[in-house]
């Protein structure tokens, strides 16, 4: 990748960024160390215990970013980089697209994701902290993240750090869990995330942190709906709306952050 993102990772201490919300222990030390045990499950379990939907769900996230040529896109809390990846395949060949994530083990399983010749190949996944991202004001002409937010000890600074490396113009879009509002869907849901969900989770990927109790409870205490999209708005973003899908099970939102988008720099365009 070529452009004016920095590659040297910034990293916060992880008594900086420890917190405890509604009971959760979200600091970096415990979600870390839970993502390295459950990297190597991680996409076969995600596809299995949603039944393939989190594909559709990413799918309608890319269809609903504004690209533009020459102008990078950054996708925050990457993981394996699913998401990452289907932008690269989306966006023209001079957008470079960046992946970061602070978990290394889940980062090699991205990096190995890329195929030679295809968009894919030029993807930069990094390791970073997203509550101190690595990179300048106004670098990236779409900030996303999809089913990690939840998962940053400061939802706020997190959100503030998204707007901050968004160009002027862009978008910040957020793919998370939420609770459906539909009577009977909400209790079976509730029902399969605290008693099914954890039960599959723990037996495939045999991991000792309880990951997959983690998932029901930090969905549980997280801000969904109006709720989160005015925390988007707190943290700087204009027009904030959300779209539920699935009934509810996920939600996409999307703000933009005031101003006009620069037009691209020519060593940009010619990235590629």
């Amino acid at each position: 990748m070529t452009g004016p993102v920095t590659e040297e990772p910034v990293s916060r201490t992880d008594a900086d960024s420890s917190a405890v919300t509604g009971g959760v222990d979200k600091s970096n030390p415990r979600v870390r160390e839970m993502f390295r045990q459950i990297a190597p499950h991680y996409d076969r379990m995600n596809h299995l215990l949603s039944l393939n939907i989190d594909k559709h769900w990413r799918v309608q996230a890319v269809k609903r970013l504004n690209l533009k040529p020459g102008h990078p896109v950054l996708d925050t809390c990457t993981g394996t980089g699913d998401l990452a990846i289907a932008i690269a395949a989306k966006a023209d060949p001079s957008v470079n697209v960046v992946g970061s994530d602070f978990c290394h083990a889940m980062l090699e399983i991205a990096r190995d994701k890329r195929q030679p010749n295809h968009p894919s190949a030029d993807i930069d996944f990094l390791e970073a902290d997203s509550q101190a991202l690595p990179f300048p004001d106004d670098t990236f002409q779409c900030v996303t993240v999809a089913f990690g937010l939840r998962n940053v000890a400061d939802t706020d600074l997190g959100l503030r750090e998204m707007t901050r490396v968004c160009l002027p113009g862009g978008q910040v879009m957020v793919l998370e869990f939420s609770q459906p509002r539909l009577i009977g869907l909400r209790q079976a849901y509730g029902f399969y995330f605290r008693n099914v969900l954890p039960r599959i989770g723990q037996w495939f990927a045999r991991n000792d942190k309880s990951a997959y109790e983690y998932l029901p409870e930090s969905v549980g205490q997280f801000p969904d709906g109006q709720a989160l999209a005015d925390r988007m708005t707190a943290a700087g973003l204009l027009n904030v709306r959300f779209t539920p899908l699935t009934c509810g099970v996920a939600t996409i939102y999307e703000g933009t952050k005031p101003g006009t988008m620069p037009a691209p720099a020519s060593s940009q365009r010619d990235a590629r």
